[in-house]
Parts: structure tokens; C-alpha cells; sequence
């Protein structure tokens, strides 16, 4: 089976040391840590990284707007030294929700993924091993300071065309998240058109959010991967029109209960389709099935089994470890 990933869920209530030393033991190949909210996902993931030996480290994702790109450059290269190697940056735009209201900084000033192109090219040429970085964008504008030297893969979570054209001419991995399985290998070979159009030769890891929910109740493992997916598409536009691009009904009726507040009718229009096409939910034997046909799929060379935020700890845990590699 392919390299198979942990995404750690993002809950102050648990303590993501242990369960990553657990799913270390149980196979996992690669353990990331995303960031919103209530943690830190440096401080864990470097807390994890001296208490775990061999599994990759990476954040999944930190946004493009609260570091600069040469503090990301300095977390990633710290990180990596901590690891012995291990860490991989994995970053994305988040949302407006999160970077206004949150952060307190403009969203489209100029626009984000202007940012996050300037972000990843910068933070690559702080990363690599060339001359003194001078850089003129719209956004940053650095002179004369020699780069680190570290070889860390930088991953994007891009969801539109344009956040994807970043992903072909920048970065080493995409990490997809609300993009239905169904859909991938379409959505993956846009990425490939824009590589070769820029006339790139690369290989380009696809490690997609796979939301996942295991439990000897389907139900119950379905209800959680709706209220994770009504989350995000309540949340961000990006979200929701990558949703929408195959059930644009569904997508909307989410986000229009949500908006109003109704968070249980948001998650109640998340349909049985919209569930299988983009997680994971059942019993052991159902959600592995599930999961080896979405790891199938040509395109993904790493899925990510993500754990919703919203889970209990009882059915964090289950499916941590009936999706491990050790299962299969």
C-alpha cells in the first residue's frame, strides 16, 4: 500500500504527543498538524518531533497571511533540524472568515492568492542553497539575505484554477481538501497542463484531506463527517464552490443553513453522496474499503486520513487505528 498519512485533529482536548507516538507504532508514514485556533501547531509538532523517530512532520496548514515568509522559513528550518529531516511546509490561503475576523488582516489586499504565490516563492528561495535572496513583488520586497540551505518540501492547499497554477509552478505537493474523490484526477490534470505549459518538469505529490469516522454505528460515523463538511463549506468560498462543482444544490442549501445559523440543518443537508465522495464513514470493515479505493486512485500518492474536529475522542481513536497501514 502507498504511503498513508495522519492528519492530527485540531481539539485542545487532546494531546496530540501521544496519539501521534501511537500512530507511529500502527504504520503511519506521515503525521501533519493544521492550525486555526486554541494551539499551536510549531510548538506541537516539535513536542512530536522529539518524542517520534522515523514518521514525516507536517503542518497542514499554516496560512499564508499571520507569518511572514521568512518567519515560515525559520519555523520549517527549525523544524527540520528538531526532526533530523522529517518536516514537510504545508500551506494555504485558510479562509476570509479566519484571516479578517481572526487575524485582523485584509484579504484581498491584494488578492490571496497573490499572497500565497509570493509566500511559496520566497519562502522557496529562503529555503534553497543559491545566491543572497533579492525579491520584488506586489506584496514583499526583501534584499540581501543569504538563504538556509534546508531541503523542506513545500506543499499548497489550493482549491481554485488559480491557487492551483501555484501548486504547478512552485511547489513540491498539493494537498486538496472539499474536492469530491470523483473529481481528483480532473482536477490534478489541470495542474499537470499548467507544469508543462510553464514548462516544468516535476513530480508533485497529491496527499488530499481523506475526512474520515470510524464506528461499529455507520450512522453516527456519517454524522461526523457531515458536520466536518458543513464546517468548511459554511465557512469559505473556496470550500464550498469546490463542493459545489459536483453537488451544486447540496452545497448551497449547506451553506445557506449554516449562514443562518442553523448549524444542525447545515450538517442534516450534507446527503449520504456528499459524504461518500468526500470522506470516509462507517464500520472498520466499510470505512477501510472506502479508503483503499480512494488511496486507489491514480493521482493521490499519499492520503491524509483526517480526523474532524468535531469527533468524539472514542471514534478519534477508532479510526486512527482501524485506517493505520497496519490494517491493511
Amino acid at each position: 500500500m502507498m504511503p498513508t498519512d495522519l492528519l492530527l485533529p485540531q481539539r485542545s482536548t487532546f494531546d496530540n504527543t501521544d496519539l501521534a507516538v501511537r500512530a507511529e507504532k500502527l504504520g503511519y508514514d506521515g503525521l501533519w498538524l493544521g492550525e486555526l485556533w486554541g494551539s499551536s501547531s510549531v510548538v506541537e509538532l516539535t513536542d512530536i518531533a522529539n518524542h517520534t523517530d522515523d514518521v514525516a512532520l507536517g503542518t497542514a496548514i499554516a496560512n499564508v497571511f499571520s507569518r511572514t515568509p521568512a518567519v515560515l522559513v525559520m519555523t520549517a528550518a527549525s523544524l527540520n533540524r528538531v526532526s533530523d529531516g522529517r518536516f514537510k511546509l504545508g500551506v494555504g490561503t485558510s479562509t476570509k472568515k479566519a484571516v479578517e475576523d481572526l487575524h485582523g488582516m485584509a484579504w484581498d489586499d491584494p488578492n490571496p492568492v497573490r499572497r500565497a504565490h509570493e509566500t511559496i516563492e520566497l519562502t522557496a528561495a529562503y529555503l534553497g542553497d543559491g545566491d543572497r535572496v533579492d525579491y520584488e513583488g506586489q506584496i514583499f520586497d526583501v534584499q540581501d539575505f543569504p538563504p538556509l540551505n534546508a531541503d523542506v518540501p513545500i506543499y499548497h492547499a489550493a482549491l481554485g484554477d488559480a491557487n492551483k497554477r501555484v501548486v504547478a509552478r512552485l511547489c513540491d505537493g498539493w494537498i486538496p481538501h472539499n474536492v469530491p474523490f470523483p473529481d481528483l484526477e480532473d482536477e490534478f490534470a489541470y495542474i499537470v497542463e499548467q507544469m508543462e505549459e510553464a514548462g516544468r518538469d516535476a513530480t508533485i505529490d497529491v496527499a488530499p484531506y481523506v475526512p474520515a469516522a470510524v464506528s461499529d454505528d455507520p450512522e453516527a460515523a456519517k454524522d461526523t463527517v457531515r458536520a466536518h463538511v458543513a464546517y468548511y463549506v459554511g465557512n469559505g468560498q473556496g470550500y464550498e464552490r469546490a463542493v459545489a462543482g459536483r453537488f451544486p444544490d447540496g452545497a448551497e442549501a449547506v451553506a445557506e443553513a449554516w449562514h443562518s445559523g442553523d448549524r444542525e440543518a447545515a450538517a442534516g443537508n450534507v446527503t449520504d453522496e456528499m459524504v461518500e465522495a468526500l470522506g470516509v464513514a462507517g464500520t472498520p470493515e466499510q470505512a477501510r474499503d472506502q479508503f483503499r479505493a480512494i488511496a486507489e486512485i491514480d493521482c493521490i500518492s499519499r492520503p491524509m486520513v483526517t480526523i474532524p474536529s468535531n469527533a468524539d475522542e472514542r471514534i478519534a481513536e477508532r479510526t486512527t487505528e482501524e485506517l493505520a497501514p497496519s490494517q491493511y
